[in-house]
């Protein structure tokens, strides 16, 4: 019989004690039988600890960090899985998906590393709308959108080895932005599964609902997109357009559908001048 893949999963917490149970438990509850679970806290001061021990699958270190991309690469470091996935405290997986990702990439061992769809959920975990792209493209990456979310992107530990892990001491928000750029710029293979593969949460916990974190994470992205070559200015205006308007002409040609309302319109209402968390590096003292 063949082994099934094992997959790793990475969380960076700190002071997640609101949250973190939701997350633990839904990898807990995933059927796929291979999975390697690794928390990096960096010394919560609240009662995360205590939850993380309730959980004996799962390997947790608690020691300082230089925020949650250094917590990032010490638990991709210590994985040993053949595939790495970053799961954050604060959001969870959806039944059943890490059985499907380690079918596709058994099926597809010249990928370098998949992605899935999101579902964006709020505090209290209602829906607010459902995100699905058609396919990988390295233009639109390179030149307007992300695409894969890191929280729904599951890499190769080969990749990490090859291209090196997150640039957490040179970005403080846009790390994995600029990941997704290197996996461009080094023309790596990366499929995409249509299945949704988290639940993201936007909430006044987190940072992502931020808006001094998503001012800060578009400065950040601006730099990336310099350093890889791309046109600011003008230009980078109607290359930022081009993809978004070719993003939207590849899901209706593949999916038969696009984004009649942009997922920054229905997040706005979710989005705060200051939301309430903390950081080793003080990212919760960013001003606008």
């Amino acid at each position: 019989m063949i082994t099934p893949i094992r997959i790793t999963v990475v969380t960076p917490c700190f002071n997640s004690e609101r949250t973190i149970r939701e997350t633990l438990e839904s990898v807990a509850r995933q059927s796929h039988p291979n999975i390697e679970h690794i928390v990096m806290d960096g010394v919560s001061k609240d009662g995360t600890l205590g939850i993380l021990k309730e959980f004996p699958h799962l390997t947790f270190i608690s020691e300082k960090d230089e925020g949650h991309y250094h917590a990032m690469n010490k638990g991709i470091a210590r994985a040993t899985g053949e595939a790495v996935a970053i799961l954050n405290a604060d959001d969870c997986y959806c039944d059943g998906i890490l059985a499907k990702v380690a079918t596709a990439l058994t099926a597809h061992p010249e990928w370098d590393a998949l992605f899935g769809d999101v579902i964006f959920v709020d505090g209290a975990g209602k829906e607010i709308f459902r995100r699905e792209e058609a396919c990988w493209d390295p233009q639109i990456v390179r030149f307007g959108f992300g695409l894969a979310n890191h929280q729904a992107l599951f890499v190769r530990k080969r990749t990490y080895d090859r291209l090196g892990l997150l640039r957490h001491k040179d970005f403080k928000n846009a790390c994995d932005i600029e990941f997704l750029m290197r996996l461009v710029a080094n023309k790596c293979r990366v499929g995409h599964i249509r299945e949704y593969v988290v639940r993201y949460r936007y909430h006044q916990f987190g940072q992502s609902a931020d808006k001094r974190i998503v001012a800060n994470m578009a400065r950040e992205t601006a730099r990336i997109r310099a350093e890889h070559g791309v046109p600011g200015g003008f230009i980078g205006q109607v290359l930022g357009f081009y993809a978004r308007a070719k993003r939207q002409g590849e899901k209706v040609f593949i999916l038969g559908k696009c984004d009649l309302i942009p997922g920054q319109f229905r997040l706005r209402r979710h989005m705060q001048e200051k939301t309430t968390f903390s950081s080793n590096i003080g990212l919760d003292k960013i001003e606008k």
